[in-house]
């Protein structure tokens, strides 16, 4: 036995050093076919991003199409450099797709994450840049991102919410960013005995001196109320997305300046109020009719520009 352990050893040396001279420069390509195929496929990844930028396509979707494209040179570089070490890559396959099963049966709620997302993506409720509000207030604020799994907001106090597409797509959904513009109404109280004409003449001239007011449809102003006390009238307008949230807050003080400064005792106003009209009110809807939908955006930064209201 003595005389044997030598020549064994020498044949296990042999035998590993056969195999690492057989196997090792094999794996030292394979490594190198995977370090360069994941920069590669963080370049081109880049650059199919950069190229969708110059595009007409939807800002939402560029950064989904790059990293699906991204993604598909890394599964290609992982099968390349698995061929390389000896890995049958039809074997492969086959385990890949039995354990995609089990992990599917075990992330049903990331998949669901995923199909929630391909709706978004697909029905686009909402764009990168648009303010929206999901589940009554629950998460408000700026789209930054949308992906595959989640969706990424701002604030409006700076905060950065991640919400599952999931909770997204299965919660009612308000975009204060789709449409050309935003109503906003007064309800403006005079002492009895004003002239409503004099105080229209005073709201037209607030409205001409803020380029947020749209004047298509022109802002409108309308006796509401007569009584033994007080003149009430109630002035609708619509505003632009950009300015929305300034005009609210500045419009209150602007027409309690304008009113005060005609010199008219009867136009200094008792009550200023911003409202908000009921869905039963058919006059919100005398010139809504004529607004329509936000045009798509074009170019490397579109959408990024909307606000969000107060």
């Amino acid at each position: 036995m003595p005389t044997d352990a030598p020549s064994q050893l020498d044949a296990y040396t042999a035998m590993v050093w056969t195999w690492a001279v057989a196997f090792l420069p094999r794996l030292a390509l394979a490594l190198i076919i995977l370090v360069v195929g994941l920069m590669l496929a963080a370049w081109i990844g880049r650059i199919v991003q950069r190229i969708l930028g110059g595009t007409h396509m939807d800002p939402t979707v560029r950064p989904v199409v790059a990293a699906v494209v991204r993604y598909a040179v890394i599964i290609l570089v992982v099968v390349a450099a698995l061929g390389q070490v000896g890995v049958q890559t039809a074997s492969l396959l086959a385990v890949l797709g039995a354990a995609g099963l089990a992990i599917g049966l075990a992330l049903q709620g990331t998949l669901t994450n995923i199909a929630a997302g391909i709706m978004l993506l697909w029905l686009r409720p909402f764009r990168i840049g648009d303010y929206v509000e999901v589940a009554n207030g629950q998460w408000a604020g700026i789209v930054e991102d949308v992906g595959l799994f989640v969706c990424e907001l701002k604030t409006f106090d700076g905060i950065y919410v991640f919400v599952p597409n999931s909770a997204i797509w299965n919660m009612p959904l308000r975009n204060h960013s789709r449409n050309a513009g935003r109503l906003l109404s007064l309800q403006i109280s005079l002492p009895a005995g004003a002239d409503p004409d004099r105080a229209r003449d005073a709201l037209d001239r607030v409205a001409a001196a803020r380029p947020a007011i749209r004047q298509d449809p022109p802002p409108v102003a309308f006796l509401d109320q007569v009584t033994a006390d007080a003149v009430v009238l109630t002035w609708r307008l619509w505003a632009s997305h950009a300015g929305y949230g300034d005009l609210q807050r500045d419009l209150v003080d602007a027409v309690r300046r304008e009113l005060a400064a005609s010199g008219d005792e009867t136009l200094r106003p008792r009550e200023v109020v911003r409202t908000v009209p009921p869905a039963s009110d058919p006059s919100r809807f005398i010139t809504e009719r004529s607004l329509g939908t936000r045009q798509p955006e074009t170019g490397a930064h579109a959408g990024l520009s909307a606000k969000p209201a107060s």
